[in-house]
Protein backbone atom coordinates (compact mmCIF):
# COMPACT_ATOMS: atom_id res chain seq x y z
CA UNK A 1 0.00 0.00 0.00
CA UNK A 2 2.06 2.91 -1.27
CA UNK A 3 -0.49 5.57 -0.28
CA UNK A 4 -0.87 4.69 3.38
CA UNK A 5 1.19 4.95 6.50
CA UNK A 6 0.97 2.75 9.61
CA UNK A 7 0.10 4.77 12.73
CA UNK A 8 0.52 3.73 16.36
CA UNK A 9 -0.58 5.98 19.22
CA UNK A 10 0.66 4.61 22.52
CA UNK A 11 0.40 5.87 26.08
CA UNK A 12 1.99 4.50 29.23
CA UNK A 13 -1.29 2.70 29.93
CA UNK A 14 -2.30 1.24 26.57
CA UNK A 15 -2.17 1.11 22.79
CA UNK A 16 -4.78 3.73 21.87
CA UNK A 17 -4.73 3.41 18.08
CA UNK A 18 -3.02 1.15 15.56
CA UNK A 19 -3.86 1.05 11.87
CA UNK A 20 -3.34 2.29 8.33
CA UNK A 21 -3.94 5.95 7.57
CA UNK A 22 -3.81 8.36 4.66
CA UNK A 23 -2.34 11.11 6.85
CA UNK A 24 -1.83 12.23 10.44
CA UNK A 25 -1.93 15.76 11.86
CA UNK A 26 -0.75 16.63 15.36
CA UNK A 27 0.55 19.48 17.54
CA UNK A 28 4.32 19.56 17.17
CA UNK A 29 6.54 21.64 19.39
CA UNK A 30 6.98 24.28 16.66
CA UNK A 31 3.41 24.12 15.33
CA UNK A 32 0.96 21.80 13.61
CA UNK A 33 2.59 18.87 11.78
CA UNK A 34 1.07 16.98 8.88
CA UNK A 35 2.51 13.58 8.02
CA UNK A 36 1.83 11.72 4.78
CA UNK A 37 3.24 8.40 3.52
CA UNK A 38 6.94 8.58 2.59
CA UNK A 39 7.55 11.52 4.95
CA UNK A 40 11.15 12.31 5.79
CA UNK A 41 12.29 10.60 9.03
CA UNK A 42 11.77 12.83 12.05
CA UNK A 43 11.79 12.73 15.84
CA UNK A 44 10.26 15.63 17.78
CA UNK A 45 8.38 16.46 20.93
CA UNK A 46 4.66 17.08 20.73
CA UNK A 47 2.49 19.50 22.69
CA UNK A 48 -0.84 18.72 24.32
CA UNK A 49 -3.61 18.63 21.74
CA UNK A 50 -5.53 16.58 19.21
CA UNK A 51 -3.97 13.96 16.96
CA UNK A 52 -6.13 13.68 13.83
CA UNK A 53 -5.85 10.46 11.87
CA UNK A 54 -7.43 10.02 8.42
CA UNK A 55 -8.06 6.29 8.52
CA UNK A 56 -8.16 4.41 5.23
CA UNK A 57 -11.77 3.73 4.20
CA UNK A 58 -13.37 6.04 6.79
CA UNK A 59 -14.91 9.40 6.02
CA UNK A 60 -14.55 10.63 9.64
CA UNK A 61 -11.12 11.29 11.11
CA UNK A 62 -10.10 9.55 14.32
CA UNK A 63 -9.28 11.97 17.16
CA UNK A 64 -6.94 11.18 20.03
CA UNK A 65 -6.05 13.74 22.69
CA UNK A 66 -2.41 13.60 23.80
CA UNK A 67 -0.95 15.46 26.78
CA UNK A 68 2.48 15.76 25.19
CA UNK A 69 5.07 13.17 24.31
CA UNK A 70 7.27 12.19 21.39
CA UNK A 71 6.67 11.64 17.69
CA UNK A 72 8.77 9.37 15.51
CA UNK A 73 8.20 9.41 11.76
CA UNK A 74 9.64 6.88 9.34
CA UNK A 75 8.66 6.63 5.63
CA UNK A 76 6.02 3.94 6.32
CA UNK A 77 5.37 4.35 10.06
CA UNK A 78 4.28 7.05 12.51
CA UNK A 79 4.63 6.36 16.22
CA UNK A 80 3.19 8.71 18.84
CA UNK A 81 4.52 7.99 22.33
CA UNK A 82 2.17 10.03 24.49
CA UNK A 83 2.49 10.90 28.16
CA UNK A 84 -1.29 10.48 28.33
CA UNK A 85 -3.65 9.66 25.46
CA UNK A 86 -7.45 9.63 25.42
CA UNK A 87 -9.66 8.61 22.50
CA UNK A 88 -11.73 11.54 21.28
CA UNK A 89 -14.99 9.78 22.10
CA UNK A 90 -13.79 9.29 25.70
CA UNK A 91 -12.98 12.95 26.42
CA UNK A 92 -14.96 14.35 29.34
CA UNK A 93 -15.65 18.08 29.13
CA UNK A 94 -16.78 18.40 32.76
CA UNK A 95 -13.61 16.69 33.98
CA UNK A 96 -11.43 18.94 31.77
CA UNK A 97 -13.20 22.07 33.05
CA UNK A 98 -12.70 20.92 36.66
CA UNK A 99 -8.99 20.26 36.00
CA UNK A 100 -8.63 23.72 34.42
CA UNK A 101 -10.28 25.38 37.43
CA UNK A 102 -8.11 23.43 39.88
CA UNK A 103 -4.92 24.35 38.00
CA UNK A 104 -5.89 28.05 37.93
CA UNK A 105 -6.57 28.00 41.69
CA UNK A 106 -3.25 26.28 42.36
CA UNK A 107 -1.42 28.89 40.28
CA UNK A 108 -3.01 31.70 42.33
CA UNK A 109 -2.33 30.05 45.68
CA UNK A 110 1.08 28.57 44.95
CA UNK A 111 3.41 27.70 47.76
CA UNK A 112 6.49 26.97 45.65
CA UNK A 113 7.92 27.35 42.17
CA UNK A 114 7.39 23.62 41.64
CA UNK A 115 3.66 23.92 42.42
CA UNK A 116 3.36 26.77 39.93
CA UNK A 117 5.18 24.87 37.15
CA UNK A 118 3.09 21.75 37.71
CA UNK A 119 -0.12 23.81 37.72
CA UNK A 120 0.95 25.51 34.47
CA UNK A 121 1.43 22.11 32.80
CA UNK A 122 -1.93 20.88 34.09
CA UNK A 123 -3.61 24.07 32.89
CA UNK A 124 -2.08 23.70 29.40
CA UNK A 125 -3.27 20.10 29.24
CA UNK A 126 -6.81 20.99 30.35
CA UNK A 127 -7.04 23.84 27.83
CA UNK A 128 -5.77 21.54 25.07
CA UNK A 129 -8.38 18.92 26.03
CA UNK A 130 -11.14 21.52 25.83
CA UNK A 131 -9.87 22.65 22.42
CA UNK A 132 -9.82 19.03 21.23
CA UNK A 133 -13.40 18.57 22.45
CA UNK A 134 -14.43 21.72 20.56
CA UNK A 135 -12.76 20.45 17.35
CA UNK A 136 -14.43 17.07 17.72
CA UNK A 137 -17.81 18.72 18.31
CA UNK A 138 -17.36 20.94 15.22
CA UNK A 139 -16.78 17.85 13.05
CA UNK A 140 -20.10 16.31 14.10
Amino acid sequence: MAHTIHVDVVSAEALIFSGEAEFVALPGEAGELGVYPMHTPLITRIRPGAVRIKVVGQSEEEFVFVAGGLLEVQPHTVTVLADTAIRGKDLDEAKALAAKKQAEETMQNRESVFDYAKAQAELASAIAQLAAIAKLRAKH
